[in-house]
């Protein structure tokens, strides 16, 4: 079964090792195809990969950049009709036969779907467990393995409405062994049914606030659901070190030299999300119409049509994710 796998990458120099984590950690090597959106001063050469056949790679002057969501548009271009759907950022790490475990468990959450449609088109996300990087020359990383618990995400109680209709969001390590729901999902892990690509066309139109929660409320509305799952079978580098610093997409240096500024851009990512959610927005790029942003508010906590929170412990406490039986629809 094949995985179309979605990488947007921005001068990143752990994009190569992200690439071959993925290959030679996968089960079925031959089943990956990959998707790459370089946005770098210097290309990759594809040619020298022994799997080029499998990887689409778009490489763009990082002058002519409109960030990541952008990015994402531009990688899910390639795709053909694969069985799955990965996305995940260019300083990752993979665990081994990850493709496996993440086919594996969607199967078990799609078994349901016998009993309630809520499970039939599911999304298993998270913000994955974190690496250390050790030694970049010799691709020396320490993966943060110990903690196999499930981690959920919520809203940050500090950052509710933050901007408008946005508002933050966190992950949260629990205790807990077992899948549960969720109530929002990460760009950085987003595992499901490759007809998501088609459904939920990324929006090029956001910048970097908005991605996620736009995405969240699409997918949603249009009947998908999310979950989080034990033991994530990926890895995060959420910071820099100094042995390998990496370039941004508003740092001034790139960002002086282009025509429009990434204030600009994050200015019309915020307004758009808050046409999103006043349905001024044309399909496909739009809310759907399986369920509404009032079905939400019963899951979440969070009236997004109108800016209020309704119940905090739902919004931003673990506690009440972990209380829910995750084979039950919780609406």
């Amino acid at each position: 079964m094949s995985i179309f796998i979605s990488i947007a990458s921005y001068q990143d120099p752990l994009l190569v090792s992200t690439i071959f984590s993925a290959y030679e950690n996968a089960e079925n090597k031959n089943d990956l195809i990959f998707s790459i959106c370089d946005q770098s001063d210097n290309t990759i050469d594809i040619n020298g990969v022994t799997f080029s056949d499998q990887i689409h790679y778009d490489h763009v002057d990082p002058l002519f950049s409109k960030g990541p969501c952008w990015a994402r548009h531009r990688a899910q271009s390639f795709f053909n009709e694969e069985d799955f759907f990965l996305q995940v950022d260019s300083h990752t790490q993979f665990a081994p036969e990850w493709d496996s475990i993440f086919i594996k468990q969607l199967e078990k959450i799609s078994a349901n779907q016998e009993i309630d449609e809520y499970f039939k088109k599911p999304i298993i996300t998270s913000y994955p467990r974190s690496f250390k990087v050790l030694d970049f020359e010799k691709g020396l990383f320490e993966l943060n393995t110990g903690d196999k618990h499930t981690q959920v995400i919520t809203y940050r109680k500090d950052s509710l409405f933050l901007k408008g209709s946005f508002s933050r969001q966190i992950g949260i390590p629990t205790k807990h062994t077992d899948i549960t729901h969720a109530i929002l999902l990460a760009a950085g892990c987003i595992f499901t049914k490759g007809a998501f690509v088609k459904e939920i066309p990324y929006d090029p139109n956001y910048y970097f606030y908005g991605e996620e929660l736009s995405l969240a409320m699409r997918a949603f509305t249009n009947g998908y659901s999310f979950f989080h799952i034990p033991d994530v079978p990926l890895f995060h580098l959420y910071t820099d070190t100094s042995d390998i610093p990496r370039k941004l997409h508003w740092d001034p240096e790139d960002d002086q030299k282009r025509a429009v500024k990434w204030t600009e851009l994050d200015k019309k990512s915020l307004n758009r999300l808050d046409d999103l959610f006043a349905d001024k927005v044309e399909e496909p790029l739009s809310l759907g119409k399986e369920r509404s942003l009032e079905d939400y508010a019963l899951i979440s906590g969070i009236d997004l049509k109108n800016n209020l929170v309704l119940d905090i412990e739902k919004a931003t406490e673990s506690s009440f994710l972990e209380s829910l039986d995750w084979k039950i629809n919780p609406l």
